[in-house]
């Protein structure tokens, strides 16, 4: 298993900002990129199963931020149990999705990836508070900054802006989070595993995870709606084992679909034969 500290921060110090063109955007460099990246490693032993594609580059988290967020709220207290606290939506959280104008708990939140409850939960926690807990995890870049000049970074860091991680760096916080290792409270993380999306994978596989969905940005900051991506993080069981998976994908045109129901449906389909059961 690569050492996400030693590895990717090393490599993309030097390369992200040819990659992205600053924080989260998109430059020439991959403008017709198209690729699928897939890690999974032993849970326990860290040993690595399968790697294939640029595993160790970033881009936006995107709704799998939730999972963090989710420890970070159960921790703080914020949130308080898988059905609790239950927030109403309102008018000014401004989301153009109907199916996201609910009343919303950490479980349905989780289920039906609700943007505005995740704003109200980094609201609640306040700069400082978050801002450590993203250092403290370890995540990714830990670039809570937002958008160039907008300090938006406690809404907005995680969607298509500055905060980015590697399929190799989702895999690690995923091991850390597994063996408790993210010196949070036991409640979190028992709280965060009982609100987790369940999904039945092929050959009798239990995957917990959350997907993600977005888009590259152009050099001015706009969505590039013609570079979709997609995520699929978590961890499956069966028979005793765990194995920890992340899968990315990068598109080069546009799509009906969602690029996290992309990932999250190859990986359900592929999961068996590519954890070697």
């Amino acid at each position: 298993m690569i050492d996400r500290r030693q590895f990717s921060r090393g490599l993309m110090m030097t390369a992200g900002t040819a990659l992205f063109g600053g924080p989260g955007f998109a430059t020439a460099a991959l403008a017709s990129e198209k690729f699928v990246s897939t890690v999974l490693v032993d849970a326990a032993t860290g040993g690595t199963i399968h790697r294939a594609g640029p595993a160790e580059r970033r881009f936006s988290p995107c709704s799998t931020f939730k999972f963090p967020l989710a420890v970070m709220g159960f921790d703080s207290g914020v949130l308080i149990d898988p059905h609790h606290p239950l927030w109403d939506y309102r008018a000014e959280f401004q989301t153009t999705m109907e199916q996201q104008k609910k009343a919303t708990d950490p479980t349905i939140w989780l289920r039906d990836s609700i943007v505005w409850y995740s704003q109200e939960l980094t609201r609640k926690l306040g700069e400082a508070r978050f801002r450590g807990y993203v250092a403290r995890f370890g995540y990714g870049n830990e670039d809570v900054s937002g958008n160039p000049g907008k300090k938006d970074g406690l809404t907005q860091s995680w969607l298509m802006s500055s905060l980015t991680i590697s399929p190799d760096e989702q895999v690690a916080f995923i091991r850390r989070f597994l063996d408790r290792k993210l010196a949070v409270s036991d409640h979190a993380y028992d709280a965060t595993l009982a609100s987790l999306a369940q999904y039945r994978a092929d050959g009798g596989w239990n995957l917990y995870g959350k997907t993600g969905s977005g888009f590259l940005r152009t050099a001015k900051g706009a969505y590039d709606r013609a570079k979709p991506i997609g995520w699929f993080v978590g961890w499956g069981e069966k028979d005793g084992r765990k194995v920890v998976f992340a899968r990315f994908n990068l598109g080069n045109e546009r799509s009906k679909t969602y690029g996290g129901m992309i990932a999250r449906d190859a990986m359900l389909k592929d999961f068996a034969g590519l954890a070697g059961s």
